[in-house]
C-alpha cells in the first residue's frame, strides 16, 4: 500500500474516532506522558502489505472492530461461575456482580449438560459438582434471583440441551416482567464441537442442526440483540490442538452455521451478527495474540467474500475469551495466578470483547470465593493500572506479531480446504463446510487430528523440550496445600427432594400435553421453540423435554475407532 493510500485510511479512521464516545478516562501513561489513541506506519511512508493490518474500526477488522479500541468501551469481565444448587450460585453472582463484574457466565453441572434430571440414576454422584443444577424453570428463577436478566448480559455455556435450557431462561426473564425482545446475552448452543471435542451431545447431528436453525430463527425474529450462537473453540483447544487448529475448527463450524441459516432462508446480514465466539487463551502469549487478529481478518473475508454478507456487523467476529483451564497446574498451583495474568494480556491486546480468568484452584475443584477473587481482580488490574486500554492494537505492525498472524491464518487456510475436501464433491444438503464438517466428525479425522497434536506435545514435555514450572522443571516449593472448596452431598439430596415436590405440585395432564405437543412439532418444519417454551411454562423437567426427543429421534454413539 503506498502512502497517499495509507493517510487515505487514517483520515477514515480519525473521522470515525472524532465521531464515536470515548469512556471518560486517563489515557495517558503512569508518568503522565500522553499517547495517541492509534499507531500506524510513518506519515509519507509506503508500507507494502497494509491492506491486510488496516486500522482499527476497518475492514478487514485486523486490529478490532472499533475505531476507539478499548477507548470507547473495555472488554466485558464475564466471570464463568456456577455450582451445586440454584441458590448457592446465585449467591456468587451476586457476590461476582458487586465486586465490579461487567457480565454473567453459568457453568451448568454434567447432569445439566447431558439433558438428564437430578434424579436420574445417571446423576449420581454428580449433582451440583462441575456447575449448577438446573431441572425446570424454577431452578432457573432461582439462579436470578434479584438479578435483572433485562439489565445484564447472561452467557450460558451449554451446546447439547442448550435449546430447552434457553427456554428455561426466558420463562425465568418473563416471570420477572422482562421484555424478552430487549434481552441481551449468548447461547452456546455448538454442538459442532461436542462431536469434535467435548462429547456432550443429545442425537445424532441432524436433529441438533433442527433445533439451532429453529432457535436462529426466533432469535432473528423475536430477540433481535440475543445472540443464539457462540461458536466454541475453548473446547477444542483444551483438547490438545494446536492454536492453528483451534482457530481454523471453530471458524469452520462458524461457516456451517451460516450454511444453515443459509439454508434456511435467512438474510446473512440478519442472522451473522447473532453468531458470536468463544477462544482459549493459552501460555504462549504472541502466538495467542496472532490468533485472534487472524480470526477477525479470516471471518471478515469469508463472510463478505464466499457467503455474501453486505453489512459491517455481519464481518463482525466478536469474541469471548477464557483463559487456558488446560495450562493450569496441580502442582505449585499458586503459579497459575501468573498464567492466568499472561493468558489474560493476551486476550486483551488481541481485542477480546469479553473475558474470564481462571481462578488458580479451578484445576484441584470448583474454585473458592477467594480464588474467585483474584481471578476478577486480574482482569480489574489489567483494565485500571496497566495502560492497555489506552491504544487500538498496540502491538499492530509489529514485525513478529504480524508474521505470526499471516502464518495462522495461512494454515487455518490449509485446513478450511482439506475440509472441504472431506465433504466431496458432490450435491450439499446445507453446504460444503457443513458436509465437510460432517463427514470429518463422522469418520473421526477432527478427533485423530486434535489427538496426534496432544500426543506431539507430551513428547516434547516428556523430553523435557516444552517446560511447565513446578511440573518438569523448577519443582522445590514452599508452598502447602490448598483449602478448596468441596460440594456436599447434601446438595443432591436436596436437588432431589426439590424436584420430586415439584413434580407432585404441577398439573401433570398439561405437562404431558404441553411435552407431547412439541414432539408433534418436531414431526412438521414449524418452529419449535414455542412449544418447548411452553412445556417449560408448565414446569416440565429438562430431562422430561430432553427424554421425550430422545425417544423421538434416536441417541447418538460415537463409532469405536483404533
Amino acid at each position: 500500500m503506498n502512502a497517499d493510500e495509507i493517510a487515505a485510511g487514517r483520515a477514515r479512521w480519525q473521522a470515525r474516532y472524532d465521531a464515536a464516545r470515548k469512556r471518560d478516562a486517563d489515557f495517558t501513561t503512569l508518568s503522565g506522558m500522553s499517547v495517541d489513541p492509534v499507531y500506524g506506519p510513518p506519515q509519507g511512508a509506503d508500507y507494502p502489505g497494509f491492506e491486510r493490518i488496516g486500522w482499527p474500526g476497518e475492514y478487514p477488522y485486523t486490529r478490532g472492530l472499533y475505531p476507539t479500541g478499548y477507548r470507547g468501551r473495555t472488554w466485558t469481565i464475564r466471570q464463568f461461575a456456577g455450582f451445586g444448587n440454584a441458590q448457592q450460585t446465585n449467591e456468587r453472582y451476586k457476590m461476582i456482580l458487586g465486586a465490579g463484574g461487567g457480565g454473567l457466565s453459568v457453568a451448568f453441572d454434567m447432569p445439566t449438560l447431558m439433558g438428564r434430571d437430578s434424579d436420574d440414576p445417571q446423576a449420581l454422584g454428580e449433582v451440583g459438582h462441575c456447575g449448577v443444577a438446573i431441572d425446570t424453570a424454577t431452578d432457573m428463577q432461582a439462579l436470578f434471583d434479584g438479578i435483572d436478566l433485562a439489565g445484564v448480559t447472561t452467557s450460558m455455556t451449554i451446546s447439547g440441551p442448550a435449546v430447552p435450557v434457553f427456554c428455561m431462561y426466558l420463562v425465568a426473564a418473563e416471570r420477572q416482567g422482562a421484555d424478552l425482545s430487549t434481552l441481551d446475552g449468548t447461547l452456546q448452543t455448538d454442538i459442532f464441537k461436542e462431536y469434535i471435542a467435548q462429547k456432550e451431545w443429545l442425537f445424532d447431528p441432524e436433529p441438533h442442526l433442527r433445533l439451532i436453525g429453529d432457535l436462529m430463527e426466533y432469535c432473528a425474529r423475536e430477540i433481535p440483540r440475543y445472540k443464539p450462537l457462540s461458536v466454541s473453540g475453548y473446547h477444542i483447544r483444551e483438547a490438545g490442538s494446536t492454536a492453528a487448529q483451534e482457530l481454523a475448527y471453530t471458524l469452520a463450524d462458524g461457516f456451517g452455521y451460516v450454511e444453515l441459516g443459509l439454508s434456511r432462508g435467512l438474510d446473512v446480514n440478519v442472522f451473522a451478527p447473532g453468531l458470536s465466539f468463544f477462544f482459549d487463551s493459552h501460555v504462549d502469549f504472541f502466538e495467542e495474540i496472532a490468533k485472534f487478529r487472524a480470526a477477525r481478518r479470516i471471518w471478515a473475508r469469508w463472510l463478505r467474500d464466499v457467503y455474501g454478507a453486505t453489512s459491517e456487523k455481519a464481518l463482525w467476529l466478536r469474541f469471548h475469551t477464557q483463559t487456558a483451564g488446560v495450562s493450569l497446574t496441580a502442582q505449585q498451583p499458586v503459579n497459575n495466578v501468573v498464567r492466568t495474568a499472561v493468558e489474560a494480556l493476551a486476550a486483551v491486546l488481541g481485542g477480546t470483547n469479553s473475558l474470564h480468568t481462571n481462578a488458580l484452584d479451578e484445576t484441584l475443584a470448583l474454585p473458592t470465593d477467594e480464588s474467585a477473587e483474584i481471578a476478577l481482580r486480574t482482569q480489574q488490574v489489567l483494565m485500571e493500572e496497566t495502560g492497555v486500554t489506552n491504544v487500538a492494537d498496540p502491538l499492530g505492525g509489529s514485525w513478529y506479531v504480524e508474521a505470526l498472524t499471516d502464518k495462522i491464518e495461512a494454515e487455518a487456510e490449509e485446513i478450511f480446504a482439506r475440509i472441504r475436501q472431506l465433504g466431496g464433491e458432490g450435491p450439499h444438503q446445507i453446504g460444503p463446510m457443513t458436509s465437510g464438517i460432517l463427514r470429518g466428525i463422522e469418520d473421526g479425522w477432527f478427533t485423530s487430528q486434535i489427538a496426534e497434536a496432544a500426543f506431539v506435545y507430551q513428547q516434547a514435555l516428556e523430553k523435557g523440550e516444552k517446560r511447565i514450572v513446578g511440573v518438569n522443571c523448577h519443582t522445590n516449593t514452599v508452598a502447602k496445600d490448598l483449602e478448596i472448596l468441596r460440594i456436599s452431598h447434601e446438595v443432591e439430596l436436596e436437588q432431589r427432594r426439590v424436584l420430586a415436590e415439584r413434580k407432585v405440585a404441577r398439573d401433570d395432564a398439561a405437562v404431558k400435553a404441553a411435552v407431547s405437543r412439541m414432539v408433534e412439532i418436531s414431526r412438521t418444519g414449524e418452529n419449535m421453540i414455542p412449544a418447548m417454551l411452553d412445556a417449560v411454562r408448565a414446569e416440565a423437567t429438562l430431562g422430561e423435554i430432553c427424554d421425550a426427543l430422545r425417544a423421538e429421534w434416536g441417541t447418538y454413539r460415537e463409532p469405536a475407532r483404533f
